[in-house]
């Protein structure tokens, strides 16, 4: 579980010290802040790796499929 968040976090820290940068430059570092920290987000979740499943996963995903679909028939 800790794995998911990483890159969020990672992209939150580099939006967030960019942001800083930027409202330094511009004057208005609260401003420039936030929205580091809204792109830093956004950047973080976009570089997540799709996760390996194993066959036992897999399968009992494939099982929960079928009876999702024979519940809504």
């Amino acid at each position: 579980m800790a794995g998911k968040s990483k890159h969020t976090g990672l992209g939150i820290a580099l939006g967030a010290a960019l942001g800083a940068a930027a409202g330094v430059l511009a004057g208005h570092v609260a401003i420039w802040l936030g929205v580091g920290i809204a792109i830093g987000m956004a950047l973080g979740a976009t570089f997540r790796r799709a996760e390996k499943q194993c066959p036992e996963c897999a399968a009992l995903h494939r099982a929960h499929e079928v009876n999702a679909k024979q519940l809504q028939s």
